[in-house]
């Protein structure tokens, strides 16, 4: 595993997320320049990131919030499935688990945004 500070990568998946980043999504991308940098509330976020054996779209570790972007594909059965398996995992451990669809992203990016910094204030003050 790579080590990035107190926090870790697998390297077997090194090269899936660099492709992942390199192939994002247009809703990936616009969400990325508005939350990197610690832009939303002082929050660092990460892109996809691997959390066990998945790799999710962002993550700030010191809220341990996960925020997941859904296109079209993820309306179809099987991978209402999988999402479900990987969400209740996740949720097992201790994340919190935020999901907008990518039209949010392209047609309400402000609704998106601030819907993210009632939950990182809830996560924050509770």
């Amino acid at each position: 595993m790579e080590k990035i500070g107190r926090y870790t990568n697998k390297s077997s998946t090194k090269n899936r997320r660099i492709q992942l980043r390199k192939n994002q999504t247009k809703a990936e991308r616009e969400l990325w320049l508005k939350i990197r940098s610690k832009q939303l509330l002082g929050c660092k976020f990460r892109r996809q990131y691997n959390i066990d054996y998945y790799i999710v779209d962002f993550y700030c570790h010191e809220l341990k919030l996960i925020i997941e972007l859904d296109g079209y594909i993820h309306g179809e059965e099987e991978n209402i499935k999988r999402d479900l398996k990987r969400e209740d995992y996740l949720k097992d451990k201790g994340y919190n688990i935020i999901r907008y669809r990518n039209e949010q992203i392209k047609y309400d990016i402000d609704a998106v945004l601030q819907d993210m910094m009632n939950h990182i204030n809830q996560i924050k003050y509770c």
